[in-house]
Parts: structure tokens; sequence; C-alpha cells
């Protein structure tokens, strides 16, 4: 386990700025590999693949791949919340909203981890936090902006995403709450495989029929997946939300949502206006309030 700090350190703001940078742009990824791969196989392959490469890099690197007897369930548990709700719920908001708007709203989730914080956990709300969350959660007002009503068109997106939000913020208090003693590679593979074998199953059983051989575009996005968004991106953010309080976490990763709808503007011409740039200055002002050390 590593040791808590109140914000985060040089290494956690490194891994911040990469994880940032490779979630946010796998919003527009994620809906161009979602144009040929049906939703359940592409996230069952994200996941196992991921999950065996984690794997194989920690056994290659020398560490034990055993859990402790009584620490499965949690693992399970974990695994459940972070990463198998958050993933399918997520992916089916990305089929029904722009991706940068499905990013908007999963990233809710500092709202709900730290009320979830503060009720499992008794973290305290510090001045700074608080003024930290209200930052951010105007920053993604902001971001929304006129897209509210287009949003209100289709609920049903709304409704995966705010899931999406939920589950991952459960999931976050509950790697504080019921911590499992193995190495972050490890417990990275393990949630990854464990939430895998589900979406796997319910695959086989309802998109056989829908499956093709993608063209390169597509193809290049489950790679991207695999690799980075899923092998590094969960075992980074692992790392973080391990280093910190959730509540520092969780608002950390308000970055990511910003670099999603740039990259919405960018790769499929989303709209883009004064409601991104306010809202950009707004999420980095929170982010920085919660993840800066200041002197004196």
């Amino acid at each position: 386990m590593l040791s808590p700090h109140e914000r985060l350190p040089p290494r956690g703001l490194v891994l911040l700025a990469f994880l940032s940078l490779f979630w946010g742009l796998n919003w527009p990824i994620m809906k161009t590999v979602l144009s040929e791969i049906p939703p359940l196989y592409f996230r069952s392959a994200c996941l196992l693949f991921g999950g065996f490469g984690l794997l194989l890099i920690a056994r290659l690197s020398g560490l034990n791949l055993g859990v402790p007897r009584r620490q499965w369930r949690r693992l399970v548990a974990l695994s459940g919340f972070n990463v198998l709700g958050w993933n399918v719920f997520a992916v089916y908001g990305v089929l029904l909203l722009p991706s940068g708007r499905a990013a908007l709203l999963g990233y809710t989730m500092p709202l709900w981890g730290t009320i979830l914080s503060v009720w499992i956990l008794g973290e305290r709300i510090t001045p700074a936090r608080l003024l930290a969350l209200l930052l951010g959660i105007a920053g993604i007002v902001a971001l929304m902006g006129a897209s509210v009503e287009g949003m209100l068109r289709a609920p049903l997106g709304v409704a995966c995403m705010l899931l999406a939000a939920w589950s991952w913020a459960l999931g976050i208090v509950l790697m504080k709450r019921l911590p499992v003693t193995i190495p972050t590679t490890v417990l990275t593979g393990w949630m990854l495989l464990i939430s895998g074998i589900p979406i796997s199953l319910a695959a086989l059983l309802l998109e056989t029929s829908r499956l093709t051989v993608p063209s390169f575009w597509p193809l290049f996005g489950l790679v991207y997946n695999v690799v980075i968004a899923f092998m590094f991106c969960y075992w980074a953010w692992n790392r973080i939300v391990l280093m910190v309080p959730v509540a520092v976490s969780s608002l950390s990763a308000l970055t990511t949502p910003l670099i999603g709808v740039l990259g919405g503007i960018v790769f499929l011409g989303e709209p883009f206006g004064w409601n991104e740039i306010v809202a950009a200055l707004l999420i980095l002002a929170a982010v920085a309030t919660v993840s800066i050390k200041r002197s004196g």
C-alpha cells in the first residue's frame, strides 16, 4: 500500500498528466471503435486482454500474483464497482450521447465520491476541498452549456452516464474502505480480468450476430484501449487513488473530461466556444486547489 498524502506528490502529478491526456483522448476514440465493434465485445476485449497483459507484466517483474484468501470478496466488489459498473454503463452512454458530453456526465463522479467519502470513510470536507468541488462542478456545468437540452432528449444515455459515475465513485471509496494488500499492478490486472468475464459471457449471448471484421481505425482504437486506456491508465489511476484522500483523487480526475471535450472538438467536429474556455479555467483551478502543494 502507498502512504497517503493530502495532496498529490510529484510522481502523482506526472501520472495525472498522462492519465488525463490518454483517458481524455479516449472518449472520441471510443466513438470511432463503437461505430464497427459491438459495445460488449469491445469492452470484454479491453478488460480481458488488459487484465492478462498486466498480470503477465507483474509475473515477468517477479511479483506474486496471489490474492489473500480472505480478500477475494473485496477484490470482486472493487472490480464490480470500479471497472464492471463503470464500463458497462459508460459504453452505452457514449453510444447514446456525443462523446464529450457523455464524458461530462461521467465526471460528475467527484460530487458522488466526495459525498460517499464523508459518509463511509469519515473524510473531512476542508475549505480547500469544498472550493475545489464547487469550481469543478461549475466547470462541468459550463462545459454542458446549451447541450443540456440535447442531453434531455436522450434520457437513457444520461441515466447510463450518471449510473457509471456513481458506480465509479463508490468503487473509489471502497478501495479505501476495503484495501486489498497486493501490488498495484497485480490488483489492477485482477480487477480487469474479473470484470471482463461477465461482460464476455453477455457479449457471446447478445452480440455475436453483430460481429464483423473492423476497419483500420476502429481496430487501432481497440488496441489503444487495451494498451493505453486500460493497462496503463487503470494502473496509474489506482496508484493515484491509493496516494491521496478520495476528494483529492476524484477532483484531480476532472481534467479528463476537459481533454475529452477538446478531443471531440478536434476529431469529431463537436462544438467549441466560450463555454469550453471558461470551463477549462474553472476545472484547472479546481484541480490546482486540491493537487498542488502550497509553499509556506
